[in-house]
C-alpha cells in the first residue's frame, strides 16, 4: 500500500521504518530538516529505563520496547545505546520510587536498595540531600537520540523511502487519507500516519482539547577532567515527585552531562518560544547543585528549550480515525518506546490487532486480554 507519514521525529521515522519492513511504499513530510533541531526527537540523547512509578503498563511496555530496539538495530548495522544503569532516589515523603519498585516486583525484576551512607560511598560524585533511600538497577541507558534519527534517515533512503523536507503539511483529511501542502498540492495515499509532535493542533483543530504543548528547558554541563574517568560509573539519576521531576543524564560518547526538570510548564508555541532564558536555566542549574559533589568546579556549556506534547496522566494516544493514524500525547517519555510503536502500528495495519486493542496499549490500558506483551514471541520482530 502507498503510505504517507506526516512528521520525521521518532514517531514517523519508526512507523516508517516498519511499514517498510512490511513492503509497503512510503512517503515522508517533514516540516524543517531532517533531523529537525526544533523536534521532540532530536537531542543528544534520550533515557530508556524501567521504573515507571505506578504505571504497570508503560513499565511492562519497556521489555518489548528493548526487544523493539534490537531488531532496528541489527536493521541499521549499529547500535546507538549505551547502558549506564538507573539511580532511582526517595526522599523523605514521596512514593515514586517504592511504586516503581513495587511493580519491578511484580515483573520479577528485582532492585537493588541502598540506604543514605551507602549511596555515598557508592556514587561519590553524587549528593544525596534529603533523600532516605534509593534503589539501583543494572538496567536502563541512553539513546543516542539525533544519531539514531540520522541514521534511520540514511537506512530508509536506501531502502527506497522517499523524503520530502522543508515541507510543510497545511491540510489533512483522515477519512480520504490526504494531505494539501503549503503550495496548494494534495497527496493522496491508502494510508496516512500523523505524528507531528507538539504541532498536531495546527493539522487536527480537535487536538487543541486534548493535547498541550509544553515547553521545557535542558541544560548541559561540561564535567571537570578530573572527574570524567569517575562518570563512567554513574548512572542516570531520577529524582521524581509530584512538585519535580530532575533527572540528570551521565556523559556517555562525546555527550555532556544533561539534566532537566521533567515537570510540565504546559506553556509555550513551538514555532516561537525556543530561547532558553538565563533565569530558567539557572533553575535548572540549582536542582544540579543539590545533586552533584564539588558543584563549583562543573561548566553550564548551554541550555536549550524541548517541547512535549502532553496528554492527560501522560496516556499515548495511538488511533485510527478514517484511513488515517494518530500518534501523539507522548509527554515527553515517547521516544523509549518509538521503535516498539512503529511496529505496533504496522502490526495493526496487517490485522494482527485490532485498533481498540493498540490505542488501549498504547495508553497503558493492562485491562484487555493479551495486554501483558504486545509481541507475543520474537518471530514477531524478526519476521
Amino acid at each position: 500500500m502507498k503510505v504517507t507519514v506526516v512528521g520525521a521525529g521518532i514517531m514517523g521515522m519508526s512507523v516508517a521504518w516498519a511499514l517498510e519492513r512490511d513492503g509497503h511504499q512510503v512517503t515522508v513530510y517533514e516540516q524543517g530538516e531532517i533531523p529537525n533541531p526544533l523536534g521532540s526527537s532530536v537531542d543528544q540523547q534520550r533515557l530508556i529505563r524501567f521504573p515507571y512509578g505506578s504505571e504497570l503498563g508503560y513499565t511492562r511496555m519497556v521489555a518489548d520496547a528493548y526487544r523493539a530496539w534490537e531488531q532496528l538495530w541489527r536493521d541499521l548495522g549499529k547500535q546507538l545505546y549505551i547502558e549506564t544503569g538507573t539511580l532511582v532516589l526517595a526522599p523523605a515523603g514521596q512514593n515514586w520510587a517504592h511504586d516503581s519498585a513495587a511493580n519491578l516486583d511484580k515483573l520479577g525484576i528485582s532492585v537493588q536498595w541502598l540506604e543514605t551512607q551507602e549511596l555515598q560511598r557508592t556514587f561519590p560524585l553524587l549528593r544525596f540531600d534529603g533523600v532516605e533511600s534509593a534503589f539501583y538497577l543494572d538496567s536502563g541507558g541512553v539513546l543516542l537520540a539525533e544519531e539514531i534519527i540520522a541514521t534511520m534517515l540514511q537506512y530508509l533512503d536506501k531502502k527506497g523511502v522517499k523524503f520530502h523536507t522543508q515541507t510543510l503539511v497545511r491540510e489533512v483529511d483522515l477519512e480520504n487519507a490526504q494531505i494539501v501542502l503549503e503550495n496548494g498540492n494534495r497527496v493522496n495515499a491508502d494510508i496516512l500516519i500523523i505524528a507531528a509532535g507538539p504541532w498536531v493542533e495546527r493539522l487536527l483543530l480537535d487536538f487543541s482539547q486534548r493535547v498541550t504543548p509544553s515547553r521545557q528547558v535542558l541544560v548541559y554541563l561540561r564535567s571537570p577532567a578530573d572527574k570524567i574517568g569517575q562518570w563512567a560509573k554513574i548512572p542516570m539519576v531520577l529524582d521524581i515527585d509530584p512538585k519535580c521531576g530532575f533527572y540528570l543524564v551521565p556523559p556517555v560518547a562525546g555527550t555532556n552531562i544533561k539534566a532537566a526538570d521533567h515537570s510540565f510548564t504546559l506553556t509555550g508555541n513551538p514555532d516561537c518560544d525556543r530561547i532558553a532564558m538565563e533565569e530558567e536555566a539557572r533553575t535548572i542549574y540549582q536542582l544540579c547543585q543539590q545533586r552533584l559533589q564539588d558543584f563549583d568546579h562543573y561548566q553550564l556549556q548551554n541550555a536549550r528549550t524541548c517541547f512535549y506534547t502532553v496528554a492527560p496522566q501522560e496516556h499515548f494516544i495511538v488511533e485510527s480515525r478514517g484511513k488515517s493514524w494518530l500518534m501523539s500525547g507522548f509527554s515527553g517519555h515517547g521516544f523509549k518506546f518509538g521503535a516498539l510503536l512503529g511496529l505496533a502500528v504496522a502490526e495493526t495495519i496487517a490485522g494482527h490487532r485490532t485498533p481498540e486493542q493498540l490505542s488501549h496499549w498504547a495508553a497503558g490500558n493492562i485491562s484487555y486480554p493479551g495486554a501483558s506483551h504486545f509481541f507475543k514471541n520474537t518471530q514477531t520482530l524478526e519476521g
